[in-house]
């Protein structure tokens, strides 16, 4: 990892180009994606079917493609119990957080008597996109379905592709334990767009939520406004500010769990401190030898890793709000001093013992979160993203009378003479 001295006057010109050139800006995929989802669109299961067998090589048909009863009850029983107990711990946390973040609907009287206020209605059908194979996450099943059950979502759908035909039974475990109401053995592109559009075999939903690679996130790109989707999610991030207050070990291995996802994950560290600095970088080093995915964490070091150096935390903060990072960390002696400071980040970490990996999976919070500086305008997936809240009016009479010369006015001054005679007639009668 580099060391890049900053200082308060070069922070974004030096910034610049952190993330690099993202494939989803590349037409060469969209070209390709926009054929796939086309043809499913058009032929339903018949390409969804077709391109399961291309991409996944595994055979599926309309009576297999939904996971049933007896494949979960298999499932339940190859999870080792640790880990099935691991999974309980964490849904029941993430289901206590998104409780407590669910809405209120609302009510209120101005000084005119006209009642105002709004009122809650869950999304009928959702659909969850969960990376399949190997690279199974059973635990974006319970962060992805359990806000949206809380939320009252009636009906939660999902896909998730099985190379070879391999299913991984943690996945079912999940899926249960979040509610999930039917799973369905199909990814990548195709998959996203049967829940956008419909098959014979795959219900159309309202939302898809849920990461992917960069076919996944191209379909739901083209696939948006026919239905909702959560984010555009880019390569995973983390931003750690240091004061050089904790082992130098301790961030180096959060720097590494972030740069293991794969080649084009960001890892960065902020400190104020040169020596802390090199001491991260040697650890680094030395712990990169015992890793499994050493090679994908060392690309990923070289494409995106950094270390910059400031003058100041508050320099540092100014380098974290620049990037807006998935991940912040505030490994610092006193982190809600910072806390201030920042304007933007998906998830906030305070102190030294809050590992960005408890976000992750147990501390309750999801862990789909804004990517590629989409923090400087958006929030983490939760209960919110699940609910409509429209706007309830009530107009009294006086209400009526104080305000609609008012009404009259604007929609005439716009030149829309049937808005401004909606009122006159009232006024009239």
């Amino acid at each position: 990892m580099r060391i890049i001295e900053l200082n308060s006057e070069n922070l974004e010109s030096k910034l610049k180009g952190i993330r690099g050139i993202t494939p989803l800006h590349d037409r060469s995929y969209e070209v390709i994606v926009k054929k796939i989802v086309d043809e499913v669109r058009v032929n339903g299961d018949k390409a969804l079917f077709k391109f399961t067998k291309k991409f996944d090589r595994f055979d599926v048909s309309r009576k297999t493609v939904r996971v049933s009863k007896l494949e979960s009850e298999i499932a339940r029983k190859k999870v080792p119990h640790e880990v099935a107990s691991s999974l309980k711990i964490a849904a029941s946390r993430i289901y206590t957080y998104q409780r407590k973040k669910l809405p209120r609907e609302k009510f209120y009287s101005d000084t005119l008597g006209n009642e105002l206020g709004w009122i809650m209605r869950p999304i009928e059908r959702v659909g969850i996109y969960v990376p399949g194979g190997k690279a199974s996450y059973p635990s974006t099943v319970l962060m992805t379905a359990i806000p949206a059950k809380v939320a009252g979502v009636k009906e939660v759908v999902l896909v998730t592709p099985c190379p070879e035909g391999e299913l991984n039974p943690s996945v079912l475990v999940a899926a249960s334990l979040a509610g999930v109401d039917g799973i369905f053995k199909v990814g990548g592109a195709q998959a996203v767009a049967a829940l956008a559009y419909g098959t014979e075999s795959i219900p159309k939903v309202d939302k898809i939520v849920g990461p992917g690679n960069i076919y996944v996130s191209i379909a739901k790109k083209l696939v948006f406004g026919e239905v909702d989707i959560d984010m555009i999610a880019g390569p995973s991030e983390v931003l750690i500010i240091s004061d050089g207050s904790l082992p130098p070990k301790w961030v180096a291995a959060d720097l590494l769990a972030q740069a293991e996802h794969d080649e084009m994950a960001v890892a960065i560290l902020v400190t104020n401190s040169k020596g802390f600095a090199l001491n991260v970088r040697q650890e680094i080093l030395r712990s990169l030898k015992h890793l499994k995915r050493s090679d994908i964490i060392r690309k990923a070091l070289q494409n995106q890793g950094r270390i910059y150096l400031v003058n100041s935390l508050e320099d540092a903060v100014s380098v974290s709000n620049i990037v807006a990072p998935e991940h912040l960390e505030l490994c610092v002696k006193k982190p809600k001093s910072l806390l201030k400071w920042v304007k933007n980040a998906g998830a906030i970490f305070l102190g030294s013992l809050s590992a960005e990996a408890f976000g992750d999976y147990v501390a309750g919070s999801s862990h789909v979160l804004p990517t590629s500086g989409a923090a400087r305008f958006s929030s983490p997936l939760s209960v919110y993203d699940f609910l409509k809240m429209p706007s309830v009016l009530s107009i009294s009479k006086k209400g009526f009378k104080k305000l609609g010369k008012t009404v009259i006015s604007l929609a005439n001054s716009e030149g829309l003479e049937a808005h401004s005679l909606s009122v006159k007639v009232r006024y009239d009668s």
